[in-house]
């Protein structure tokens, strides 16, 4: 839907502190300075991904660069140079300086072309989306919210004296740059959490976390005699036998025995002789009855959103029909499941009795397994774990592989020790991610409250000597008397 109120009546009484101006500025609706071109509709059958013309769309306002290209007749004067300002004129209203190749500008994108002697494009572009974000938040929103050029024209805008603008773009500048240096360090520390995560779960899987306590506690039981007093669990019958073949993993898992090193006590197990391996399954999506109950089904989402974390709740739900009517069952709290299918690698911990779908391996551990020990085994591969799969774009890990994963299996006491040590370095890592994503907003909100300050004319001096408001408004009518009419006319592309 579009906008439908008077937008000079909608900024006089907004609160909003990147609305404001300072008392001496007058207020100047765009139109009377800016030339507003909206965009040309280019047919969307002549649109390429290979060849062509660039040409950008409204989400490419947002993306900063197009991947779009056109092959037909290309009309004269909608060419969109590097350094020209485009507003998205659906859904969120979006403006950006273009920084990419020239391209062409397609409908429901604008190009504001401000007069050079009134303003400074760096300078529309810093106070224009807080404007955009006024009219926006008073757009009906039943549908796709739409930005007219008439209400952008008549948009009343701060208009400081030239060497006032220079003077706040070049402070904004600098201190952009800083804020900018800032946030690239916290999101390099936000990525090294991820690395620090892996490192932690790389040492524990290779004994290093519990050298000393293994130091300490001489008289463990050893894993093989763990094994030995631990009755062989139960599995299901049918489908394929596990695979002969060995592929040795970078943490805890392996597919067979590799017959690598292990610390002392330590011993490559079969996941199957230390837990019940079952699979999942999707009741017919046909029958709606049998959804929405209250047996929790997991599904490739929720082991995204719980990947490393014992799941309580899911995006849906089945109920006992649907159980009854598919080959889906209701397995036990502290079964682990991986993703072994589209997105391989999620590993969660069931916190209550729940189902899964077809896209898992699960694993009902025995007394001589931990089930946390065994979640952080199985993500102690990281992304590496799709060596076990097959298919290089989607992969998939299939259950000759899954039947043959072995584990490094530490004696049971040690596993507890391992999983205290491994969440314990987990709880100072993502300590460490909340406060740099903190560090992170208030960055955010640090640079839109010198941004405020700024439009309020309070972050650079005024000087005396610029050229009053008055004679600034009287050349804005005199520019806009004086401008020629744009005439456009069809060529075709070279």
């Amino acid at each position: 839907m579009s906008f439908l109120e008077n937008v000079a009546d909608l900024v006089q009484r907004s609160e909003s502190d990147l609305v404001k101006k300072a008392e001496i500025w007058p207020r100047v609706p765009i139109g009377d300075f800016v030339e507003v071109l909206n965009g040309f509709p280019f047919k969307s059958g002549q649109f390429s991904d290979a060849d062509g013309a660039p040409i950008i769309r409204i989400r490419d306002v947002t993306a900063g660069h197009t991947k779009t290209y056109y092959r037909g007749e290309i009309p004269e004067g909608y060419w969109v140079r590097e350094g020209d300002l485009v507003v998205g004129m659906d859904g969120d209203f979006n403006s950006r300086v273009w920084q990419s190749s020239a391209g062409l500008l397609n409908q429901r994108v604008c190009k504001l072309s401000p007069n050079p002697a009134v303003m400074e494009v760096q300078f529309l572009a810093q106070i224009l989306p807080g404007y955009l974000r006024l009219i926006n938040e008073a757009t009906p929103s039943v549908t796709v919210k739409h930005l007219s050029s008439k209400t952008l024209k008549e948009t009343p805008v701060p208009v400081p004296p030239l060497p006032e603008q220079r003077r706040i773009v070049a402070k904004l500048d600098r201190l952009s740059e800083r804020s900018a240096a800032a946030r690239d360090h916290l999101a390099r520390t936000i990525k090294l959490a991820t690395r620090a995560k892996q490192a932690a779960l790389q040492a524990a899987f290779q004994g290093r976390l519990t050298e000393k306590w293994r130091a300490r506690h001489l008289d463990r039981e050893a894993a093989t005699d763990l094994v030995t007093r631990t009755p062989e669990p139960e599995q299901s019958r049918g489908g394929r036998g596990a695979t002969t073949d060995v592929v040795e993993g970078v943490g805890g898992i392996a597919v067979n025995d590799p017959g690598t090193s292990l610390p002392d006590g330590w011993a490559w197990v079969s996941l199957r002789r230390l837990a019940r391996q079952e699979t999942g399954h999707t009741p017919s999506r046909r029958h709606p009855e049998w959804w929405g109950g209250d047996v929790p089904w997991i599904g490739i989402k929720d082991a995204n959103i719980h990947h490393g974390r014992i799941i309580h709740e899911t995006l849906q739900t089945t109920n006992e029909d649907g159980l009854a009517n598919s080959s889906a069952r209701l397995l036990p709290e502290g079964t682990v499941c991986l993703s072994r299918t589209a997105s391989v690698g999620y590993v969660t911990m069931m916190g209550r009795p729940m189902a899964t779908s077809q896209d898992f391996a699960t694993w009902t551990c025995s007394e001589a397994l931990d089930p946390a020990y065994l979640m952080y085994a199985l993500m102690s591969e990281g992304e590496d774990i799709r060596r076990f799969g097959e298919g290089s774009t989607h992969t998939t890990i299939y259950f000759p592989e899954i039947r043959a994963f072995h584990i490094k299996l530490a004696p049971l006491e040690e596993q507890k020790e391992i999983v205290r040590k491994v969440r314990t370095a987990f709880a100072r890592i993502d300590r460490m991610t909340v406060d740099a994503s903190r560090a992170a907003h208030l960055l955010d909100r640090l640079d839109e409250r010198l941004l405020a300050k700024a439009i309020r004319g309070e972050l650079v001096p005024q000087n005396p000597d610029d050229e009053p408001a008055e004679a600034l408004l009287t050349r804005i009518r005199e520019a806009r008397a004086a401008a020629p009419k744009a005439k456009r006319g069809r060529r075709k592309a070279r």
